[in-house]
C-alpha cells in the first residue's frame, strides 16, 4: 500500500471514531427506567414510560401560570410519582394510553422536561366505522 492510501485509511478511521463519540449524545442511547429506579439515580436524566393515575387531579391552570402541569404517574410495577412539567399542558394528555417522561427525580417527584403521548387508539382502525363506511357505498 502506497503511503496517501494508509493516511487516508487512518483519517477515516478517526472521522468514524469522532462522530461516534461527539455525534451521538449519551441520553441517546438511555433505556426506560422505572419510577424506583429513577428514584435511586437522584438528579440524573431518565427516560420513564408509565400509565397516568386517572384518579389523581391533573392540576393545570393556564390563567394563573400556563406553564406549570402537575399530574400523577404509575408505572408498570406498580410505583406511583408526582410529575411536574414546566411547559403548556399536551394537548389529549387524558386519553393518552401511556406517557414517555424525560427528566430527572427530585426527592419523591419527576422534574419532567419533555413529554410524548403513546395513543394506539389513534391508529387502529375502528371495525364498526369502517363497516358502515363500507356498506354506505
Amino acid at each position: 500500500m502506497k503511503k496517501t492510501h494508509i493516511v487516508i485509511l487512518i483519517g477515516i478511521a478517526v472521522a468514524i471514531v469522532a462522530l461516534i463519540v461527539f455525534g451521538f449524545p449519551a441520553s441517546d442511547f438511555s433505556t426506560y427506567d422505572t419510577i424506583s429506579s429513577a428514584k435511586s439515580k437522584q438528579g440524573k436524566y431518565v427516560h420513564l414510560i408509565a400509565k397516568l393515575d386517572k384518579s389523581q387531579p391533573i392540576v393545570y391552570d393556564p390563567v394563573k401560570d400556563a406553564n406549570y402541569l402537575t399530574f400523577s404517574i404509575v408505572d408498570s410495577l406498580g410505583s406511583q410519582a408526582k410529575v411536574i412539567y414546566r411547559n403548556s399542558k399536551p394537548t389529549e394528555l387524558e386519553q393518552s394510553e401511556r406517557v414517555v417522561l424525560q427528566g430527572k427525580m427530585q426527592g419523591d417527584v419527576f422534574e419532567c422536561q419533555n413529554i410524548t403521548l403513546k395513543c394506539p387508539s389513534k391508529y387502529k382502525d375502528d371495525k364498526k366505522q369502517l363497516e358502515k363506511s363500507v356498506s354506505s357505498n
